[in-house]
């Protein structure tokens, strides 16, 4: 039987788990331990954005530039951050708004091509259904917006502790089919896909192969951990991977914190399982 391959230029490093660290220790941290290709979650100490500004785009341009990375897709924090997706109060939508928009903006001064996002959340003694057209709102605008500055969307479902809007396979295609525009796409989370009982060919298949990012992690289905300390096969999934052709990135969310303190250690016994499914 063949081994299933990637290349090694799928496969992107994320700093989440080195917020300990400085960003060139990252930087640095992704050359030796072999990646080609990162995703830049955005928060400090790293890389700020707030509603009002983003800052020092083209020093971090150069940083990334000088250790050849490329940058596969900016990650605005989202899921701890006061901002989000659903916002209900006027101020704290606007703020929200803002704050989203400057991600695009620095995702496109990095020219990288493509945003994540999820649905964000409503109050849990709310009607979701208001929640949800809050979403669809600002999922609208926001991708408008993106499209004006040649960015995409990939939008991830969450788990249920962490929203009761997208939380599983269906209701990503909802959200995607009633925001209804193409720079809008859907990614797979595999964390939250194990947690709803879902596997990764039914999200392929759903899609039809169109999935156009992907947090590629192990997991016992919870845990955004390394590759061989859950329980996910990584051959096996990778195995969907090329059935379904798939050619997109695998973005490294690896927030355990048992990885903190050692997150480059982490990083190359990450990158040496991968490795054994690679062309490159």
């Amino acid at each position: 039987m063949t081994t299933p391959k990637i290349r090694r230029s799928q496969v992107a490093g994320m700093n989440i788990h080195y917020v300990n660290y400085s960003l060139d220790y990252f930087l640095d941290a992704q050359q030796r331990c072999g990646f080609t290709t990162i995703e830049l979650w955005c928060s400090a100490p790293h890389v700020w954005i707030d509603h009002m500004h983003y800052y020092d785009a083209r020093e971090i341009a150069e940083k990334i530039r000088r250790r050849n990375l490329t940058v596969a897709c900016v990650t605005p924090e989202n899921c701890t951050y006061p901002y989000q997706f659903a916002a209900k109060e006027e101020d704290h939508r606007l703020r929200s708004q803002g704050y989203f928009e400057n991600g695009i903006r620095l995702a496109a001064e990095l020219e990288c091509p493509r945003m994540e996002v999820n649905s964000g959340w409503g109050y849990w003694n709310e009607d979701a259904d208001e929640a949800w057209k809050r979403s669809v709102e600002m999922l609208t605008h926001l991708a408008d917006f993106a499209a004006e500055r040649g960015v995409e969307l990939v939008m991830e479902s969450v788990r249920p502790e962490e929203s009761q809007l997208v939380i599983d396979l269906p209701s990503n295609q909802r959200m995607i089919a009633e925001v209804g525009r193409e720079n809008l796409k859907p990614m797979v989370d595999t964390c939250a896909m194990g947690v709803a009982g879902e596997t990764l060919e039914e999200w392929f298949a759903a899609y039809d192969g169109k999935i156009a990012h992907m947090h590629f992690i192990d997991g016992n289905p919870y845990g955004h951990l390394i590759w061989g300390d859950g329980n996910h096969h990584l051959g096996k999934f990778i195995e969907v991977l090329n059935k379904y052709g798939y050619e997109g990135y695998l973005g490294q969310e690896i927030t355990d914190g048992r990885y903190f303190d050692d997150p480059m250690k982490a990083d190359l016994r990450n990158m040496r399982n991968f490795e054994r499914y690679m062309d490159d």
